[in-house]
Protein backbone atom coordinates (compact mmCIF):
# COMPACT_ATOMS: atom_id res chain seq x y z
CA UNK A 1 0.00 0.00 0.00
CA UNK A 2 1.03 3.61 -0.56
CA UNK A 3 0.51 6.12 2.27
CA UNK A 4 0.47 9.91 1.99
CA UNK A 5 2.19 11.53 4.96
CA UNK A 6 2.99 14.83 6.56
CA UNK A 7 5.92 14.78 8.97
CA UNK A 8 8.54 16.93 10.64
CA UNK A 9 12.24 16.32 10.04
CA UNK A 10 15.19 16.79 12.40
CA UNK A 11 15.23 20.56 11.88
CA UNK A 12 11.52 20.82 12.72
CA UNK A 13 10.41 21.65 9.15
CA UNK A 14 7.19 20.05 7.93
CA UNK A 15 7.45 17.96 4.79
CA UNK A 16 5.03 15.74 2.87
CA UNK A 17 5.34 12.81 0.55
CA UNK A 18 4.45 9.17 0.03
CA UNK A 19 5.80 5.96 1.55
CA UNK A 20 5.13 2.36 0.54
CA UNK A 21 4.40 -0.23 3.24
CA UNK A 22 2.22 -3.27 3.93
CA UNK A 23 0.17 -1.50 6.60
CA UNK A 24 -0.05 1.68 8.68
CA UNK A 25 2.39 0.42 11.30
CA UNK A 26 4.93 -0.41 8.62
CA UNK A 27 4.57 3.08 7.15
CA UNK A 28 5.17 4.70 10.56
CA UNK A 29 8.21 2.46 11.09
CA UNK A 30 9.62 3.44 7.66
CA UNK A 31 9.21 7.15 8.46
CA UNK A 32 10.82 6.71 11.87
CA UNK A 33 13.86 5.07 10.26
CA UNK A 34 14.18 8.18 8.09
CA UNK A 35 14.23 10.25 11.32
CA UNK A 36 10.83 11.74 10.54
CA UNK A 37 8.03 12.36 13.04
CA UNK A 38 4.62 11.64 11.44
CA UNK A 39 1.99 14.37 11.73
CA UNK A 40 -0.66 12.77 9.53
CA UNK A 41 -0.79 9.53 7.60
CA UNK A 42 -3.48 8.18 5.29
CA UNK A 43 -3.72 5.46 2.68
CA UNK A 44 -3.59 6.64 -0.90
CA UNK A 45 -6.92 6.37 -2.71
CA UNK A 46 -7.69 4.76 -6.04
CA UNK A 47 -6.88 7.84 -8.09
CA UNK A 48 -5.48 7.27 -11.54
CA UNK A 49 -1.67 6.92 -11.57
CA UNK A 50 -0.40 7.80 -15.03
CA UNK A 51 2.94 6.13 -14.38
CA UNK A 52 1.30 2.88 -13.21
CA UNK A 53 -1.10 2.93 -16.16
CA UNK A 54 1.79 3.38 -18.59
CA UNK A 55 3.83 0.63 -16.94
CA UNK A 56 0.93 -1.81 -17.06
CA UNK A 57 0.04 -1.32 -20.71
CA UNK A 58 3.23 -0.10 -22.39
CA UNK A 59 6.06 -1.68 -20.41
CA UNK A 60 7.60 -1.21 -16.98
CA UNK A 61 11.18 -0.27 -17.85
CA UNK A 62 12.67 3.09 -18.62
CA UNK A 63 13.91 3.53 -22.18
CA UNK A 64 17.69 3.53 -22.39
CA UNK A 65 17.83 6.79 -24.36
CA UNK A 66 15.68 8.57 -21.77
CA UNK A 67 17.91 7.38 -18.92
CA UNK A 68 21.10 8.39 -20.77
CA UNK A 69 19.73 11.90 -21.41
CA UNK A 70 18.58 12.24 -17.78
CA UNK A 71 21.97 11.10 -16.43
CA UNK A 72 23.93 13.39 -18.73
CA UNK A 73 21.75 16.40 -17.90
CA UNK A 74 21.81 15.68 -14.17
CA UNK A 75 25.63 15.46 -14.25
CA UNK A 76 25.81 18.82 -16.03
CA UNK A 77 23.40 20.54 -13.64
CA UNK A 78 25.03 19.15 -10.48
CA UNK A 79 28.47 20.06 -11.85
CA UNK A 80 27.21 23.61 -12.49
CA UNK A 81 26.18 23.92 -8.83
CA UNK A 82 22.42 23.48 -9.20
CA UNK A 83 20.96 21.97 -5.99
CA UNK A 84 20.21 18.24 -6.40
CA UNK A 85 16.48 18.45 -5.64
CA UNK A 86 15.98 21.37 -7.98
CA UNK A 87 17.87 19.55 -10.74
CA UNK A 88 15.83 16.34 -10.39
CA UNK A 89 12.55 18.27 -10.24
CA UNK A 90 13.41 20.17 -13.39
CA UNK A 91 14.41 17.04 -15.31
CA UNK A 92 11.35 15.15 -14.07
CA UNK A 93 9.03 17.80 -15.49
CA UNK A 94 10.76 17.72 -18.88
CA UNK A 95 11.13 13.95 -19.25
CA UNK A 96 9.22 12.28 -22.09
CA UNK A 97 9.36 8.87 -20.41
CA UNK A 98 6.32 8.29 -18.17
CA UNK A 99 7.99 5.49 -16.17
CA UNK A 100 11.07 7.62 -15.48
CA UNK A 101 8.92 10.62 -14.50
CA UNK A 102 6.94 8.48 -12.05
CA UNK A 103 10.14 7.11 -10.51
CA UNK A 104 11.73 10.56 -10.24
CA UNK A 105 8.61 11.89 -8.55
CA UNK A 106 9.05 9.39 -5.72
CA UNK A 107 12.83 9.86 -5.68
CA UNK A 108 12.34 13.61 -5.20
CA UNK A 109 10.05 13.07 -2.22
CA UNK A 110 12.40 10.53 -0.63
CA UNK A 111 15.46 12.78 -1.06
CA UNK A 112 13.45 15.70 0.31
CA UNK A 113 12.64 13.62 3.39
CA UNK A 114 16.35 13.01 4.07
CA UNK A 115 17.09 9.81 2.16
CA UNK A 116 20.26 9.59 0.08
CA UNK A 117 19.89 9.71 -3.71
CA UNK A 118 21.24 6.16 -4.11
CA UNK A 119 18.81 4.72 -1.54
CA UNK A 120 15.91 6.56 -3.18
CA UNK A 121 16.88 5.25 -6.62
CA UNK A 122 17.34 1.71 -5.28
CA UNK A 123 13.58 1.53 -4.70
CA UNK A 124 13.04 1.72 -8.48
CA UNK A 125 14.93 -1.19 -10.11
CA UNK A 126 12.79 -0.72 -13.25
CA UNK A 127 14.55 2.61 -13.77
CA UNK A 128 17.92 2.35 -12.01
CA UNK A 129 19.78 -0.97 -12.01
CA UNK A 130 22.37 -2.15 -9.48
CA UNK A 131 25.29 -0.69 -11.41
CA UNK A 132 23.61 2.71 -11.51
CA UNK A 133 22.72 2.70 -7.80
CA UNK A 134 26.16 1.53 -6.64
CA UNK A 135 27.97 4.15 -8.71
CA UNK A 136 25.68 6.92 -7.42
CA UNK A 137 26.24 5.70 -3.85
CA UNK A 138 30.01 5.76 -4.36
CA UNK A 139 29.79 9.22 -5.92
CA UNK A 140 27.80 10.57 -2.97
CA UNK A 141 30.25 9.07 -0.47
CA UNK A 142 33.28 10.55 -2.25
CA UNK A 143 31.62 13.90 -3.03
CA UNK A 144 32.12 13.52 -6.78
CA UNK A 145 28.54 12.83 -7.85
CA UNK A 146 28.78 14.96 -11.01
CA UNK A 147 31.90 13.09 -12.18
CA UNK A 148 30.33 9.70 -11.47
CA UNK A 149 27.12 10.64 -13.30
CA UNK A 150 29.23 11.64 -16.30
CA UNK A 151 30.89 8.21 -16.26
CA UNK A 152 27.51 6.56 -15.91
CA UNK A 153 26.15 8.41 -18.93
CA UNK A 154 29.16 7.39 -21.00
CA UNK A 155 28.84 3.75 -19.94
CA UNK A 156 25.12 3.70 -20.77
CA UNK A 157 25.74 5.30 -24.16
CA UNK A 158 28.28 2.57 -24.98
CA UNK A 159 25.87 -0.17 -23.84
CA UNK A 160 23.02 1.36 -25.83
CA UNK A 161 25.24 1.54 -28.92
CA UNK A 162 26.10 -2.17 -28.71
CA UNK A 163 22.44 -3.11 -28.23
CA UNK A 164 21.41 -1.05 -31.25
CA UNK A 165 24.10 -2.65 -33.40
CA UNK A 166 23.08 -6.17 -32.34
CA UNK A 167 19.43 -5.42 -33.03
CA UNK A 168 20.33 -3.82 -36.36
CA UNK A 169 22.36 -6.86 -37.38
CA UNK A 170 19.52 -9.23 -36.48
CA UNK A 171 16.66 -7.24 -38.01
CA UNK A 172 17.32 -8.16 -41.65
CA UNK A 173 17.76 -11.92 -41.04
CA UNK A 174 14.61 -12.03 -38.91
CA UNK A 175 12.60 -10.26 -41.63
CA UNK A 176 13.91 -12.72 -44.23
CA UNK A 177 13.09 -15.65 -41.94
CA UNK A 178 9.52 -14.40 -41.42
CA UNK A 179 9.08 -13.92 -45.18
CA UNK A 180 10.41 -17.46 -45.76
CA UNK A 181 7.98 -18.95 -43.25
CA UNK A 182 5.00 -17.10 -44.71
CA UNK A 183 6.07 -18.07 -48.23
CA UNK A 184 6.32 -21.74 -47.20
CA UNK A 185 2.86 -21.80 -45.66
CA UNK A 186 1.43 -19.84 -48.58
CA UNK A 187 2.81 -22.35 -51.08
CA UNK A 188 1.69 -25.33 -49.01
CA UNK A 189 -1.84 -24.03 -48.45
CA UNK A 190 -2.64 -22.47 -51.82
CA UNK A 191 -0.17 -23.45 -54.55
CA UNK A 192 0.68 -27.12 -53.92
CA UNK A 193 -2.99 -28.25 -53.67
CA UNK A 194 -3.71 -26.71 -57.09
CA UNK A 195 -0.62 -28.34 -58.58
CA UNK A 196 -1.67 -31.69 -57.08
CA UNK A 197 -5.08 -31.33 -58.70
CA UNK A 198 -3.51 -30.54 -62.09
CA UNK A 199 -1.24 -33.60 -61.84
CA UNK A 200 -4.18 -35.85 -60.95
CA UNK A 201 -6.20 -34.46 -63.86
CA UNK A 202 -3.33 -35.05 -66.27
CA UNK A 203 -2.28 -38.51 -65.12
CA UNK A 204 -5.50 -39.84 -63.68
CA UNK A 205 -6.35 -40.86 -60.11
CA UNK A 206 -3.97 -43.85 -60.21
CA UNK A 207 -0.94 -41.91 -61.40
CA UNK A 208 2.31 -42.80 -59.57
CA UNK A 209 4.03 -39.65 -58.34
CA UNK A 210 7.70 -39.33 -57.27
CA UNK A 211 8.47 -39.63 -53.55
CA UNK A 212 9.36 -35.93 -53.28
CA UNK A 213 6.04 -34.91 -54.81
CA UNK A 214 4.12 -37.26 -52.49
CA UNK A 215 5.92 -35.75 -49.47
CA UNK A 216 5.08 -32.20 -50.52
CA UNK A 217 1.44 -33.11 -51.18
CA UNK A 218 1.29 -34.92 -47.83
CA UNK A 219 2.60 -31.87 -45.96
CA UNK A 220 0.15 -29.64 -47.80
CA UNK A 221 -2.77 -31.97 -47.06
CA UNK A 222 -1.86 -32.13 -43.36
CA UNK A 223 -1.64 -28.34 -43.06
CA UNK A 224 -5.01 -27.88 -44.78
CA UNK A 225 -6.86 -30.49 -42.72
CA UNK A 226 -5.12 -30.05 -39.36
CA UNK A 227 -4.13 -26.36 -39.39
CA UNK A 228 -5.50 -25.91 -35.86
CA UNK A 229 -3.10 -28.56 -34.54
CA UNK A 230 -0.18 -26.69 -36.11
CA UNK A 231 -1.31 -23.39 -34.57
CA UNK A 232 -1.82 -24.98 -31.13
CA UNK A 233 1.58 -26.71 -31.34
CA UNK A 234 3.36 -23.50 -32.34
CA UNK A 235 1.60 -21.40 -29.68
CA UNK A 236 2.26 -24.08 -27.04
CA UNK A 237 5.93 -24.31 -28.00
CA UNK A 238 6.42 -20.53 -27.84
CA UNK A 239 4.57 -20.29 -24.51
CA UNK A 240 6.44 -23.26 -23.04
CA UNK A 241 9.82 -21.95 -24.17
CA UNK A 242 9.13 -18.47 -22.74
CA UNK A 243 8.14 -19.99 -19.39
CA UNK A 244 11.18 -22.28 -19.40
CA UNK A 245 13.48 -19.36 -20.29
CA UNK A 246 12.30 -17.47 -17.18
CA UNK A 247 13.29 -20.30 -14.80
CA UNK A 248 16.77 -20.56 -13.30
CA UNK A 249 17.38 -23.93 -14.97
CA UNK A 250 16.04 -22.65 -18.29
CA UNK A 251 18.25 -19.55 -18.33
CA UNK A 252 21.29 -21.65 -17.48
CA UNK A 253 20.51 -24.19 -20.22
CA UNK A 254 19.89 -21.52 -22.87
CA UNK A 255 22.97 -19.48 -21.97
CA UNK A 256 25.20 -22.57 -21.93
CA UNK A 257 23.80 -23.69 -25.30
CA UNK A 258 24.38 -20.28 -26.89
CA UNK A 259 28.00 -20.34 -25.71
CA UNK A 260 28.49 -23.60 -27.62
CA UNK A 261 26.90 -22.40 -30.87
CA UNK A 262 29.63 -22.07 -33.57
CA UNK A 263 28.85 -18.54 -34.80
CA UNK A 264 26.99 -17.08 -31.82
CA UNK A 265 29.68 -18.05 -29.30
CA UNK A 266 32.19 -15.61 -30.75
CA UNK A 267 29.70 -12.72 -30.68
CA UNK A 268 28.40 -13.48 -27.17
CA UNK A 269 31.91 -13.75 -25.70
CA UNK A 270 33.01 -10.43 -27.20
CA UNK A 271 29.86 -8.62 -26.03
CA UNK A 272 30.10 -10.15 -22.54
CA UNK A 273 33.80 -9.27 -22.16
CA UNK A 274 33.18 -5.71 -23.36
CA UNK A 275 30.29 -5.33 -20.91
CA UNK A 276 32.32 -6.86 -18.06
CA UNK A 277 35.32 -4.62 -18.71
CA UNK A 278 33.38 -1.36 -18.97
CA UNK A 279 31.04 -2.04 -16.04
CA UNK A 280 33.78 -3.26 -13.70
CA UNK A 281 36.05 -0.36 -14.70
CA UNK A 282 33.26 2.16 -14.07
CA UNK A 283 32.53 0.75 -10.61
CA UNK A 284 36.21 0.56 -9.67
CA UNK A 285 36.76 4.10 -10.92
CA UNK A 286 33.86 5.24 -8.74
CA UNK A 287 35.55 3.80 -5.66
CA UNK A 288 33.39 0.71 -5.17
CA UNK A 289 35.26 -2.22 -3.59
CA UNK A 290 36.56 -5.03 -5.82
CA UNK A 291 34.23 -7.67 -4.37
CA UNK A 292 31.14 -5.46 -4.60
CA UNK A 293 32.12 -4.34 -8.11
CA UNK A 294 32.45 -7.95 -9.25
CA UNK A 295 29.16 -8.91 -7.61
CA UNK A 296 27.28 -6.13 -9.41
CA UNK A 297 29.13 -6.68 -12.70
CA UNK A 298 28.29 -10.39 -12.71
CA UNK A 299 24.59 -9.59 -12.68
CA UNK A 300 24.96 -6.80 -15.23
CA UNK A 301 26.50 -9.02 -17.93
CA UNK A 302 23.22 -10.84 -18.47
CA UNK A 303 24.64 -14.36 -18.84
CA UNK A 304 24.38 -16.94 -16.04
CA UNK A 305 27.59 -18.71 -17.06
CA UNK A 306 29.58 -15.49 -16.74
CA UNK A 307 27.88 -14.70 -13.44
CA UNK A 308 28.96 -18.12 -12.10
CA UNK A 309 32.54 -17.57 -13.28
CA UNK A 310 32.69 -14.16 -11.59
CA UNK A 311 31.18 -15.53 -8.37
CA UNK A 312 33.90 -18.19 -8.35
CA UNK A 313 36.47 -15.41 -8.80
CA UNK A 314 35.01 -13.56 -5.80
CA UNK A 315 35.49 -16.66 -3.62
CA UNK A 316 39.13 -16.98 -4.75
CA UNK A 317 39.81 -13.25 -4.26
CA UNK A 318 38.58 -13.54 -0.66
CA UNK A 319 41.21 -16.26 -0.22
CA UNK A 320 43.95 -13.86 -1.31
CA UNK A 321 44.22 -14.28 -5.08
CA UNK A 322 44.37 -11.46 -7.61
CA UNK A 323 41.49 -11.08 -10.09
CA UNK A 324 43.85 -11.64 -13.03
CA UNK A 325 44.85 -15.02 -11.55
CA UNK A 326 41.25 -16.15 -11.09
CA UNK A 327 40.31 -15.34 -14.71
CA UNK A 328 43.47 -16.82 -16.27
CA UNK A 329 42.66 -19.96 -18.22
CA UNK A 330 38.90 -19.42 -18.09
CA UNK A 331 37.23 -20.43 -21.39
CA UNK A 332 34.84 -17.49 -21.00
CA UNK A 333 37.54 -14.82 -20.81
CA UNK A 334 40.21 -14.52 -23.54
CA UNK A 335 43.83 -14.46 -22.35
CA UNK A 336 44.16 -10.76 -23.16
CA UNK A 337 41.70 -9.92 -20.37
CA UNK A 338 43.74 -11.59 -17.61
CA UNK A 339 46.99 -10.22 -19.06
CA UNK A 340 45.69 -6.65 -19.17
CA UNK A 341 44.22 -7.04 -15.69
CA UNK A 342 47.62 -8.14 -14.39
CA UNK A 343 49.17 -4.99 -15.87
CA UNK A 344 46.44 -2.86 -14.28
CA UNK A 345 46.92 -4.50 -10.88
CA UNK A 346 50.67 -3.91 -11.03
CA UNK A 347 50.35 -0.24 -12.01
CA UNK A 348 47.27 0.53 -9.88
CA UNK A 349 45.29 1.56 -12.98
CA UNK A 350 42.88 -1.36 -13.32
CA UNK A 351 39.95 0.83 -14.36
CA UNK A 352 41.96 2.64 -17.07
CA UNK A 353 43.32 -0.63 -18.50
CA UNK A 354 39.89 -2.27 -18.54
CA UNK A 355 38.39 0.68 -20.39
CA UNK A 356 40.98 0.03 -23.12
CA UNK A 357 39.92 -3.64 -23.17
CA UNK A 358 36.28 -2.58 -23.42
CA UNK A 359 37.04 -0.26 -26.36
CA UNK A 360 38.94 -3.04 -28.11
CA UNK A 361 36.16 -5.61 -27.76
CA UNK A 362 33.45 -3.14 -28.71
CA UNK A 363 35.34 -2.55 -31.96
CA UNK A 364 35.61 -6.33 -32.38
CA UNK A 365 31.84 -6.62 -31.92
CA UNK A 366 31.34 -4.08 -34.70
CA UNK A 367 33.58 -6.08 -37.07
CA UNK A 368 31.91 -9.40 -36.24
CA UNK A 369 28.40 -8.01 -36.65
CA UNK A 370 29.27 -6.47 -40.02
CA UNK A 371 30.76 -9.74 -41.27
CA UNK A 372 27.80 -11.68 -39.87
CA UNK A 373 25.35 -9.47 -41.73
CA UNK A 374 27.21 -10.06 -45.00
CA UNK A 375 27.14 -13.83 -44.40
CA UNK A 376 23.52 -14.15 -43.28
CA UNK A 377 22.07 -12.50 -46.39
CA UNK A 378 23.36 -15.08 -48.91
CA UNK A 379 22.61 -17.94 -46.48
CA UNK A 380 18.96 -16.87 -46.19
CA UNK A 381 18.74 -16.44 -49.98
CA UNK A 382 20.11 -19.99 -50.43
CA UNK A 383 17.51 -21.31 -47.94
CA UNK A 384 14.67 -19.55 -49.74
CA UNK A 385 16.03 -20.67 -53.11
CA UNK A 386 16.34 -24.25 -51.84
CA UNK A 387 12.73 -24.24 -50.68
CA UNK A 388 11.52 -22.95 -54.04
CA UNK A 389 13.79 -25.46 -55.81
CA UNK A 390 12.32 -28.39 -53.85
CA UNK A 391 8.81 -27.33 -54.75
CA UNK A 392 9.79 -26.84 -58.40
CA UNK A 393 11.44 -30.28 -58.50
CA UNK A 394 8.39 -31.92 -56.92
CA UNK A 395 6.22 -30.34 -59.63
CA UNK A 396 8.41 -30.63 -62.74
CA UNK A 397 9.35 -34.26 -62.15
CA UNK A 398 5.84 -35.72 -62.45
CA UNK A 399 4.90 -33.30 -65.25
CA UNK A 400 7.88 -34.47 -67.30
CA UNK A 401 6.99 -38.09 -66.56
CA UNK A 402 3.34 -37.61 -67.58
CA UNK A 403 4.41 -35.78 -70.77
CA UNK A 404 6.73 -38.68 -71.65
CA UNK A 405 3.90 -41.19 -71.12
CA UNK A 406 1.60 -39.13 -73.35
CA UNK A 407 4.21 -39.15 -76.16
CA UNK A 408 4.61 -42.87 -75.98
Amino acid sequence: MIFIYKATNKSGSEISGTVEANDRAGAIDALTKQQLKPVSLKAKGNEVDVGSFYKRFFGSKVKMNALVIFTRQLATMVGAGVPLLRAINSLKDHSNDAVLSAALNTVTLDVQSGMSLADAMEKHPNAFNEVYVNMVRAGEAAGILDEILGRLAQQQEKSATIKKKVKGAMTYPIILLIITIFAFFGLMLFVIPQIGKILTDLGGPDVELPILTQIMLGISDFLINFWYIVIIALAGSIFGFSKFAKTSKGRRTIHATLLKAPVLKNIIVKIAVARFSRTFASLMGAGVSVVESLHVTGKAIGNVMYEDAINNSIAEIKNGKQLSETLAGSPLFPDIVSQMLAVGEETGKTDTVLLKVADFYEEEVDVVLESLSSIIEPVMIVIMGGMVGLIAASVMGPIASIAQNIKT
